[in-house]
């Protein structure tokens, strides 16, 4: 047995040395991060412990996720539900049922015109009414107080500067912040203006002796994204006028104005309510209007802001391959158009409702009417043949939606203009600064597979606090102002995606969960700027040192924990909050987009699902 001798080091008690800074500790001058990762036998084999801790608690949260809400609420591969379903077992439920649906096949039949808000409903650009009433109210109000109406209803739905100060400083310090407050104003402002018009207002306006008495015959209502509001003009019944309200087909052509504004918190969407499928059931079955409004829904929340002339174009393809040949064997046919921007560019999109040229209805009735005899899905089938031998190609059908465009000028000067893919690229978008997000944060087609999804963003999610945990310690190596600077800029950003991440996962619902998992995506893309901090603090650190031996700052094949890897964690922050961006996406999909069958290929499959 040999016997070394020790070099260096003192006998002596206490110790003459110390180490260069309190935040190391004797006898191995170890920052605190260096302590942890070596207590636990070095990097490599803490990497793995820390890798397999989070696999398991993945599992157990996931486990808690089912049982707390509930196999059922899960989201399936069931098909996108039409209507609502009434237990005939409870016989109150049916007749309470019949008289909610007599209510609203009165309500449509009284319907005279649907009158659009303008703007976005923000704070510099908020809902407000043309004061010139349009053609098809001009016979029910009176012009002079319809004018007084619209400017009370104006100066309500106007914000206070304050208002918009608020959001403007919420929108430096925390974007998600600044979101829910204009969303909570938007509610506020929406309520006001219904009670406004409910209970406040005579309705002097109104021709009709009877709507003002009871104050009935104007109706305010919104999307439920609080982008939209639009006011419903009702008959009085004392008018004793046989031409109102008018038929479907008087109304052409009829503009169906998109909800949202294209973004990640807001996708285009048509929301059909009773009215609206009411009046189209005049010439187009419910069956057939639900699953258009659904799949057409699909293809608008992939329709990116910035983007629109890029992802438009797949709108029009599904509009002239899935929906027109579709509707037009009932006379319709429905068009992308732009509407009448506001002062500040503010431009609204939506559909184009007229009837389809004679020699188009004539000839798809007359191959309708030749298979009726022996197929139960006629249009279905003939449409599927069509496509098959190429006469519903999508160059065919764009170039027939141009052809149509052609020959309705007027219908142009009125609404703004008919989208197609010549004047696609004629499109003005703005892009603000928030457009880059957009690549990392957008909607997406639904994956399935949603309990391998919630259990990898789970484990994404508790990765992200780890790192966050482990680069405080890091930089508490440096200097307790890094601290500060990351926990602050912005205030407290890196650490709030993990709770709002845990809510979004444990609550119920379907649409409440995909709400809170879109404000989850938006702090954990804003946390992003605390780990660009956090990179700048370890730069600057390391630029600063002492040390007369620096190596290069970033050198990936040598993990020591020594002060050259101050990279490590803040870039592994960034792959992790990229990766659940995406993940996010993929769930917010899932739990929104219900039946697959939307996305489908096949023109048959889509309308017998």
């Amino acid at each position: 047995m040999g016997f070394y001798p020790l070099t260096g080091g003192i006998a002596e008690t206490p110790c003459p040395y110390r180490c260069v800074s309190d935040r190391f500790h004797m006898p191995n001058c170890y920052t605190a991060l260096e302590e942890l990762i070596y207590t636990f036998g070095g990097p490599w084999l803490f990497c793995l412990l820390l890798v397999g801790l989070l696999i398991l608690l993945a599992l157990v949260l996931s486990v808690a996720r089912m049982k707390f809400v509930g196999v059922d609420e899960l989201p399936g591969p069931a098909p996108t539900q039409h209507g609502s379903q009434i237990d005939h077992s409870f016989p109150f439920l049916e007749s309470l049922n019949e008289v909610l649906e007599t209510n609203r096949a009165e309500e449509s039949q009284s319907h005279v015109h649907r009158m659009y808000f303008m703007g976005p409903n923000t704070f510099s650009e908020p809902w407000h009414l043309p004061h010139t009433p349009p053609e098809q109210i001009k016979e029910i109000v009176y012009e002079g107080p319809f004018n007084t109406f619209v400017d009370e209803i104006n100066a309500i739905a106007a914000y206070q500067w304050w208002e918009g100060a608020v959001y403007s400083i919420l929108c430096v310090l925390a974007y998600p912040l600044a979101w829910s407050w204009q969303q909570w104003c938007r509610k506020f402002k929406l309520q006001r203006l219904r009670e406004f018009v409910r209970s406040e207002y005579d309705h002097s306006c109104l021709r009709s002796c009877r709507s003002r008495a009871l104050y009935e015959g104007l109706k305010v209502a919104a999307t439920s994204d609080l982008m939209l509001a639009y006011l419903d003009f009702f008959l009085g019944g004392d008018e004793k006028r046989t031409d109102l309200p008018p038929r479907l087909c008087q109304r052409f052509p009829m503009s169906i104005i998109f909800g949202g504004d294209g973004s990640y918190m807001a996708p285009f969407s048509v929301q059909s309510d009773n009215i609206l499928t009411s009046l189209m059931s005049q010439m187009v079955p419910p069956t057939i209007w639900y699953r258009m409004v659904a799949g057409l829904n699909g293809q608008l929340r992939l329709v990116r802001r910035g983007r629109l002339k890029v992802t438009f174009r797949s709108v029009l393809g599904w509009l002239e391959i899935y929906a027109n040949p579709a509707l037009k064997v009932h006379g319709v046919r429905v068009d992308l158009a732009w509407f009448q921007s506001t002062a500040c560019g503010y431009c609204q999109y939506g559909l184009l409702v007229h009837a389809v040229e004679e020699d188009q209805r004539a000839s798809t009735e007359h191959i309708d009417g030749s298979a009726k005899q022996t197929e139960q899905q006629p249009w279905v089938k003939n449409l599927r043949r069509e496509n098959r031998s190429g006469q519903l190609k999508e160059n065919t059908l764009l170039s027939r939606a141009q052809r149509s465009n052609e020959s309705n000028v007027r219908w142009k000067k009125s609404y703004g203009g008919i989208i197609n893919t010549n004047n696609l690229q004629m499109l003005e978008e703005k892009r603000d600064i928030f457009y880059p997000l957009s690549f990392i944060a957008h909607n997406t087609k639904p994956v399935g597979h949603q309990d391998l999804v919630g259990l990898v963003i789970s484990m994404l999610l508790l990765g992200d606090f780890s790192l966050v945990l482990l680069t405080f310690l890091q930089l508490y190596s440096f200097s307790l102002i890094d601290v500060f600077l990351v926990l602050f800029i912005l205030p407290l950003g890196i650490l709030l995606p993990f709770p709002a991440g845990i809510n979004a996962l444990f609550s119920h619902g379907p649409r409440r969960s995909s709400g809170l998992a879109r404000i989850y995506a938006l702090w954990n893309i804003t946390s992003l700027i605390n780990v660009v901090v956090a990179f700048i603090c370890g730069y600057v650190h390391y630029n600063t040192q002492s040390s007369s031996s620096k190596k290069s700052p970033f050198q990936p094949w040598n993990i020591s924990m020594d002060e050259s890897e101050w990279w490590i964690f803040p870039a592994g922050l960034v792959l992790c909050k990229i990766l659940q961006s995406q993940l996010i996406n993929w769930h917010v999909a899932n739990l929104e987009i219900q039946d697959r069958s939307l996305y489908s290929n096949d023109f048959e499959l889509f309308w017998q699902s």
